[in-house]
């Protein structure tokens, strides 16, 4: 019979820790969304231009790095708007684009967009 209640007081503890987890996770994943949301409105305010093609995987890994948020950044798809990456003289994509005309080639870490724009996580 003791035993019994150890387990029972066991199970009950799991639980409520498990639903812990599971209430602080989903309310920590809105506030890293709402953060990404902020530091790609950032970077459009800024005027920070992403340019890609859609069959660049390096590309790909660049947007799902900004998950949803990624449709605030500024964005010029080569196979679209070709003239546009001829005009910005885009040799490889992704290239990030600053208005002082420096330029990030390759895919970049949030931390390093973040630190050259000034735009914060």
């Amino acid at each position: 019979m003791r035993n019994l209640k150890i387990i029972i007081i066991f199970v009950i503890i799991v639980i409520f820790l498990a639903i812990a987890v599971l209430v602080w996770g989903s309310g920590n994943k809105k506030n890293i969304a709402n953060s990404l949301d902020n530091f790609a409105k950032c970077l459009a305010s800024k005027n920070i231009t992403m340019y890609s093609a859609y069959y660049c995987s390096h590309c790909e890994d660049q947007k799902n790095l900004f998950g949803d948020s990624f449709k605030y950044v500024p964005y010029v798809e080569c196979t679209d708007d070709p003239q546009k990456c001829v005009d910005a003289a885009i040799t490889g994509t992704p290239t990030w684009i600053f208005p002082d005309g420096a330029r990030l080639i390759g895919e970049q870490s949030l931390e390093t967009l973040s630190q050259k724009s000034g735009c914060a996580l």
